[in-house]
């Protein structure tokens, strides 16, 4: 039966990602399971979306409500979920104004349209990005314009221009590109993609500055790195510093499709009005249901204290494997989104760890990343250490 699924997809579904031999059936706690039964601990998360875990119940509960009452109706029409999530969304992030989305992608999208459109309303003639080298914001065209690998823009080039790339952590190189074009500097708090690298306080609060004494607009994108994963709701708030704009997506719908930006009172008050931007399905009652739900269960259970808990340990046993095991080379990150870099190939590796139960996932070229589900406990911790100790032999 396995072999049919993965058949199926084969003929119907365009080959653009190099899946691994293993269909998935359905979920509990921090495991995933195949259609045969044989078990998988989960230290992707999807992507760091799943961070309730699965099958949680009041979750589910919650949804399978909305379902009953209405899925989906048009922006044209109020509706009974979209204005609670927005709040609920507010309070979380200290924002001013949200708009809702359907993936991270989308958000940064409606970043770049937010940014240039405020510049468009104060008549400053700007126009131009500064984004980091390693950075990775998304497939559409924008955010692909803006993602610092050379080999995800080359194929679809020409790509939005104006887009120049400073290196992450060096200031010096961000002040160097710095114009009277500049529209806005966007960054992720941490990067995922290009290898988990956490920007330092120095860096933060250094583009915070630049950004006021220049009238240029700070982006935090925190689609990957926010919601929790890094011991606070969103990880700029780690750093003495407030966005101009935020994205977020992955966590903040615990699996259901839905992202969303956000912005200050001033962005707010001077960009987007009726006609400048829309989405069919951003704010749909099912989605705010989900966000709405995700927020109540992470504070119930007091999900940041939890990872703030649980994020030394597995630096700790991250630590000891780079002691002990000559292919581990450095721990990257904070909190519960962390990096192994190693010098076996990376394809090997996880293929190795699959093989024993354990489903982990690469980022960049050298680096092991861990975004577990946020419901990990030091079991599990331990169980994904020995895996990996195996595979990295």
């Amino acid at each position: 039966m396995t072999n049919q699924y993965m058949q199926e997809e084969d003929d119907a579904i365009l080959k653009t990602y190099n899946r691994y031999p293993v269909v998935l059936d359905h979920g509990d706690g921090a495991y995933l399971y195949d259609p045969e039964g044989k078990k998988y601990l989960d230290f992707s998360a999807g992507y760091a979306v799943s961070s309730l875990g699965y099958n949680n119940k009041e979750f589910n509960d919650a949804l399978k409500a909305q379902i009953d009452k209405m899925i989906h109706t048009s922006n044209l029409y109020y509706n009974t979920t979209c204005g609670k999530a927005g709040e609920d969304l507010k309070k979380i992030t200290g924002m001013y104004k949200v708009f809702f989305t359907n993936s991270g992608g989308e958000a940064i999208e409606g970043a770049i349209k937010t940014a240039r459109k405020y510049a468009y309303t104060k008549k400053t003639g700007r126009y131009e990005f500064i984004a980091m080298e390693n950075s990775f914001h998304g497939r559409s065209m924008g955010a692909v314009a803006l993602t610092g690998h050379k080999e995800y823009r080359e194929p679809f080039e020409p790509v939005m221009p104006g887009v120049h790339f400073a290196i992450y952590n060096d200031l010096d190189s961000v002040k160097a590109l710095v114009n009277d074009k500049t529209c806005a500097i966007i960054l992720e708090t941490i990067q995922g993609e290009g290898g988990i690298n956490a920007a330092t306080k120095e860096f933060m609060q250094g583009i915070r500055k630049i950004c006021d004494e220049n009238g240029i607009l700070m982006i935090c994108d925190e689609v990957q790195c926010g919601m929790g994963r890094s011991g606070a709701w969103f990880a700029w708030q780690q750093m003495g510093i407030t966005p101009d704009i935020m994205t977020m997506a992955k966590a903040i719908g615990s699996g259901v499709p839905v992202g969303a930006f956000a912005m200050t009172k001033e962005v707010a008050d001077n960009s987007l009005v009726p006609g400048d931007h829309g989405t069919t399905y951003g704010g749909n009652p099912l989605c705010c249901a989900a966000v709405s739900k995700t927020i109540e269960i992470f504070e119930k259970e007091h999900m940041l204290d939890h990872v703030n808990e649980i994020a030394p340990y597995l630096t700790q046993k991250l630590q000891e494997i780079v002691d002990t095991c000559d292919a581990a080379v450095k721990v990257k990150g904070r909190g519960l989104i962390q990096g192994l870099q190693i010098t076996k190939p990376l394809g090997e590796v996880t293929a190795k760890a699959l093989e024993e139960g354990l489903l982990i996932i690469g980022a960049g070229t050298d680096v092991i990343r861990m975004i577990p589900p946020l419901v990990i406990g030091k079991e599990q911790v331990d169980e994904m250490a020995e895996i990996l100790k195996k595979a990295l032999a």
